[in-house]
């Protein structure tokens, strides 16, 4: 069995190993990352060989990092790395270089549109009828989208939302809501198979997902990084965050929204920032909470998604992809009897 396991910001874990009696055997590290003292690598091997199959990930951390000697030093991963790329070997995980990857990029549709589409293409890689596929999205007026389980009015003011002509939509994932305003953000959906994050738990998968987007980041001059549960962060602020829903049928949808050229003032009218998520991000004024990337980067919006297009296809190959009629069509049904009715957007009060 072989296993991979690319930390986020650091290196490629790699393992391979038998399961022979219900343990593990002939187990081997390897990858690119830095260790320190050299025989510290067999003295891991050997601490792994012979645990149950069945131990979970912290449990072969555990067992790593007993056998580390005293003052060992492990550059670009951790013990807990480890026992991710064996969870993900035995789990038969897949790599990202595994799929025939679509990426899709099409003109501006309605946001209620945006989140049909997400629940029918997720649908549509449980089914095996499309492959794995990255989305951007586009579109030409402003909403607020809310988390599946957020409250209607306790994160949205109507008076503001109605000064601005904000529609106000609610998505199928967790997470907090989002201010879009046309033009102003960036936000990508991944649909891919749940084999892809086999092994990993869901804090892990988050930034393994975007992994790929902190490097185009960075090749734009940002200094960024992952900040657990789900922000995309830089030394100047935060960027974005991310989202995601299982269905399970086998896929699941990662979706992020990036702040470009946030109009902050207008944020603190439509969206109700309570005190204490101001206080958790370490801030005093919801207006400057999200830096967006046009005054990291000076470049155009366009500019920094042709940046992700051609960093996530480098990393990964992609081709150019399209939304069928029929997904379109169901997503237009969806709308209509889902996303758009009083019920949906009122499911939390």
């Amino acid at each position: 069995m072989h296993g991979e396991y690319k930390v986020p910001g650091g290196k490629l874990v790699v393992v391979d190993l038998e399961v022979v009696d219900g343990s593990i055997q002939e187990f081997r590290l390897a990858g690119d990352f830095f260790l320190e003292p050299d025989d510290a690598l067999p003295l891991i091997d050997q601490t792994v060989d012979g645990l149950p199959a069945t131990t979970d990930a912290a449990g072969i951390a555990a067992a790593v990092r007993s056998a580390l000697p005293e003052g060992a030093v492990l550059l670009g991963f951790t013990p807990e790395a480890v026992g991710i790329a064996v969870r993900r070997a035995l789990s038969r995980a897949s790599t990202w270089q595994e799929y025939d990857w679509e990426i899709v990029h099409e003109g501006p549709i309605s946001p209620n549109e945006h989140l049909a589409l997400d629940q029918v293409l997720t649908e549509e890689v449980g089914a095996g009828r499309r492959g794995p596929t990255l989305r951007i999205w586009e579109w030409d007026e402003p909403a607020v989208v809310i988390g599946s389980f957020q409250s209607l009015k306790n994160e949205v003011d109507p008076a503001g939302a109605a000064k601005y002509g904000v529609e106000i939509v609610r998505r199928i994932s967790g997470g907090g809501a989002m201010f879009m305003d046309a033009g102003a953000i960036i936000s990508y959906s991944l649909y891919v198979p749940t084999d892809l994050v086999q092994g990993m738990t869901f804090a892990d998968s988050y930034a393994y997902l975007d992994e790929w987007v902190i490097e185009a980041l960075k090749s734009l001059g940002i200094e960024a990084y992952y900040q657990p549960l789900n922000d995309i962060s830089s030394t100047k602020g935060k960027i974005g965050g991310a989202a995601q829903k299982r269905l399970g049928t086998g896929a699941l949808l990662h979706h992020a929204t990036m702040s470009y050229d946030m109009d902050g003032q207008k944020m603190v009218e439509v969206l109700r920032i309570g005190r204490e998520k101001m206080s958790d991000k370490g801030t005093t004024s919801a207006a400057k909470r999200v830096d967006p990337l046009r005054s990291q980067t000076g470049l155009t919006r366009a500019e920094i998604i042709d940046r992700l297009i051609g960093t996530f296809t480098k990393l990964y190959g992609a081709r150019e992809g399209h939304v069928t009629e029929a997904e379109r069509a169901r997503a237009r049904e969806l709308v209509d009897t889902k996303f758009a009715t009083r019920e949906w957007l009122e499911r939390v009060p």
